[in-house]
């Protein structure tokens, strides 16, 4: 308890799955006030402590809205855990500019507002830690989903990017590498995919929101307070062979 004691956090698509149990774990850890920030409805908003917040992640307007409510009210904010993504399925052939577009402006293109409208109150502090919720298809080829790789590739990069130019300013920045989690955004997925990705895992099950969640609350805690720029996967050991 306590690994996140007085800390002010923003979670980007927190309403459910992984982002949600991230929300609850890091209230449970002592977290002054944890905030989603989603385009959907929580279910059992009123039962939590998490502050739900409606933000379109796409939209910088409201990226500094938000942002400037949460320092307005908490004085300061020290996570920025980057996790609001969407995935389709279409080869590159398949990829419209529509399609390209939309992947990349909510997996990709939203972190780059929310990390250049949180930077300067991290570093006006000389402290913070951001994560971008990338994925093991940022790391290896996968068929298909083009527009979702390239973003989810590209997340690793920038990450080291923010973590190399802002070190010396006390904001740690990391890249977190899910596996197949279970979780609202693969729930439609087809069950021969599913099947096949547990049976590409070392721990031949698919991984929990929570088993997420617990990397994350590490890499946002002053436990990894040497920990940046680096890739954290969290996989079941599909990547290992």
């Amino acid at each position: 308890m306590d690994r996140l004691k007085d800390k002010v956090a923003l979670i980007t698509g927190a309403a459910g799955g992984q982002g949600r149990a991230m929300a609850e774990l890091f209230m449970q850890e002592g977290a002054r006030a944890v905030i989603s920030g989603d385009v959907i409805e929580a279910a059992g908003a009123e039962a939590s402590a998490v502050e739900f917040v409606r933000l379109d992640v796409t939209k910088d307007d409201q990226w500094k809205a938000v942002i400037d409510k949460i320092v307005a009210e908490h004085g300061k904010i020290d996570i920025l855990i980057n996790n609001a993504a969407i995935c389709l399925y279409e080869p590159i052939l398949e990829t419209t500019n529509e399609i390209y577009d939309r992947v990349l402006d909510v997996d990709l293109k939203s972190i780059f507002f929310g990390m250049r409208e949180v930077l300067p109150h991290m570093i006006a502090r000389k402290q913070g830690s951001i994560i971008n919720v990338s994925s093991i298809w940022g790391l290896a080829g996968v068929p298909s989903s083009y527009a979702y790789q390239a973003a989810k590739g590209a997340i690793l990069n920038i990450s080291k990017n923010v973590a190399a130019t802002h070190g010396e300013d006390g904001v740690r920045c990391n890249s977190l590498h899910p596996g197949y989690i279970l979780s609202p955004m693969n729930e439609h997925q087809a069950p021969d995919i599913n099947a096949a990705l547990i049976a590409g895992t070392v721990l031949k099950r698919a991984g929990k929101p929570i088993e997420t969640a617990y990397a994350a609350l590490f890499l946002a805690s002053d436990e990894a307070s040497y920990v940046t720029g680096t890739s954290l996967v969290v996989d079941g050991g599909y990547l290992a062979p």
